[in-house]
C-alpha cells in the first residue's frame, strides 16, 4: 500500500506513516503507562514512558509494515510481579494498547463527523484522508492485537483470564510454538488464504458505527 501511495499520490503516502507512527507509539506508551500506574516502573527505567516514537520504533519492524502491511513496534518491557495484583493488573497492561488505539479511533471519527456534518470539509479533503486513516489503522491494529497469539496482547489476557498455570502443557505450547502460529498464518494470507478476513469485517463494522451513516470513501 505505501509504495503504490508514494509514487502515486506522495502526501497520501506521508499521511500514512504519519498515522502508522502515531497507532503505534500511543499504543506502546498506554502499555507502558498502566504498567507505571499499577506499580511497575521497568517501562519507565527502560526509557519507554515516552511518546517519542523513535524509542518504541522496531526498524526492521517498520519497514516490514511499509511492505507488506504487517510489522511490530518494540514491546514494552514489564516485570508482572512488580504489580500491585499480578494477574489482574497483567489484563491492565495488556489492553491499555489495544483501548489506546480504540480511543484515537473514536476521536478521529469525531472529527470526521464534525467536518462532514457541518459541512466545513468535503469528502476529498486531505485532512479528512488523514483522520480515517488514522481511525482505520488503530481499529485494524486494536483488533489484530487481541487475537490469542503470542506476542500479541491478546495471548496475555487470555492466559490472566484463563490461568494458563491450570493447563501448563497447552500453555507451554501456545508459548513456544504461538510466534510461529501467527507467522504462518500471514504466510497464509499472502498465499491467498484470507485467514484475517474477519478482522477485516469487525473493523468495517467499527467504521460504519463510528462513522453513523456518514459516508466516506477511501
Amino acid at each position: 500500500m505505501f509504495f503504490s501511495l508514494l509514487f502515486s499520490q506522495p502526501i497520501l503516502a506521508f499521511a500514512w506513516v504519519v498515522a502508522v507512527f502515531s497507532a503505534i507509539t500511543i499504543h506502546e506508551f498506554s502499555h507502558a503507562a498502566m504498567a507505571n500506574f499499577r506499580g511497575d516502573y521497568t517501562a519507565e527505567a527502560a526509557g519507554r514512558l515516552t511518546l517519542n516514537p523513535l524509542s518504541h520504533l522496531d526498524p526492521i519492524g517498520f519497514v516490514a509494515f511499509l511492505l507488506i502491511g504487517y510489522g511490530w513496534a518494540k514491546p514494552v518491557p514489564y516485570n508482572p510481579y512488580k504489580l500491585k495484583n499480578p494477574r489482574w493488573d497483567g489484563i491492565f497492561v495488556a489492553l491499555a494498547g489495544p483501548g489506546s488505539n480504540l480511543l484515537l479511533a473514536i476521536v478521529a471519527s469525531l472529527f470526521i463527523r464534525l467536518f462532514i456534518g457541518a459541512e466545513i470539509l468535503d469528502s476529498n479533503n486531505l485532512l479528512l484522508t488523514f483522520l480515517f486513516l488514522v481511525m482505520y489503522l488503530n481499529l485494524a491494529l486494536m483488533f489484530f492485537n487481541l487475537i490469542p497469539l503470542p506476542p500479541l496482547d491478546g495471548s496475555k489476557i487470555w492466559h490472566s483470564i484463563f490461568d494458563s498455570v491450570k493447563n501448563p502443557r497447552l500453555a507451554y505450547l501456545i508459548e513456544s510454538r504461538g510466534q510461529m502460529i501467527l507467522f504462518g498464518l500471514i504466510l497464509l494470507s499472502f498465499a491467498g488464504v484470507n485467514i484475517f478476513s474477519f478482522l477485516d469485517f469487525f473493523v468495517r463494522t467499527v467504521v460504519n458505527l463510528l462513522l453513523g451513516g456518514n459516508s466516506f470513501h477511501f
